[in-house]
């Protein structure tokens, strides 16, 4: 039985994201993508333009699926828990979807400004401000400093995340423990103008 035009589009994103997570954007060809999937290389061609473009949309995907995980999971009215929903969201989205993190922060060589780690965090961190600002306004800080803080806290779970990857250990639970005590406890003794103590002051 032939399949479908959306069937084999399909088939290709998978095999494609499966090798991207492997070995990279670069370590994958379009004649393995090809090989693997039982069709001519041509046929990749017909659907996504090239390797570029399978990619695109793989990193496209991955990005939205780990941006409503994020968005989805921002529920609870009290910060700290709002903190411990985004610390499991990317986990959980880790565990679910290895391959696509893989793929994520491995830097994008598609030149274009989305599909990038850091754009990712960046969309992530946007979500969060909003949120921080008004707590910040609430407590008496200044709300233009909540893009800073944003940026801070997300990065923090990125990266532990992207080391958690590997490591898995300890449990997801405790992971997410951990960064929000960070997190919570430095948020909760902020110090309206932070003082430096060293002998450097620009």
């Amino acid at each position: 039985m032939r399949m479908t035009g959306a069937e084999r589009r399909e088939q290709l994103l998978d095999i494609g994201r499966t090798l991207f997570a492997e070995r990279g954007f670069e370590g994958t060809s379009v004649e393995e993508i090809a090989a693997k999937a039982g069709v001519s290389k041509p046929v990749v061609y017909e659907h996504f333009g090239g390797k570029e473009g399978l990619y695109a949309v793989v990193v496209d995907r991955e990005m939205r699926q780990l941006l409503d995980m994020v968005t989805g999971a921002l529920t609870a009215g009290h910060p700290r828990e709002l903190l411990e929903q985004a610390a499991f969201a990317l986990l959980d989205y880790i565990e679910t979807f290895t391959d696509g993190f893989r793929i994520l922060v491995r830097d994008s060589p598609v030149a274009q400004s989305t599909g990038t780690f850091a754009s990712l965090i960046s969309d992530i961190a946007t979500q969060v401000e909003d949120i921080l600002g008004m707590e910040f306004k609430n407590r008496g800080f200044d709300p233009k400093l909540a893009p800073l803080y944003a940026q801070a806290l997300v990065g923090m779970v990125a990266l532990t995340g992207q080391w958690w990857l590997d490591a898995r250990r300890p449990k997801k639970a405790e992971v997410a423990a951990h960064l929000v005590n960070l997190a919570w406890h430095g948020l909760d003794g902020l110090e309206q103008k932070p003082r430096l103590i060293g002998h450097r002051k620009n």
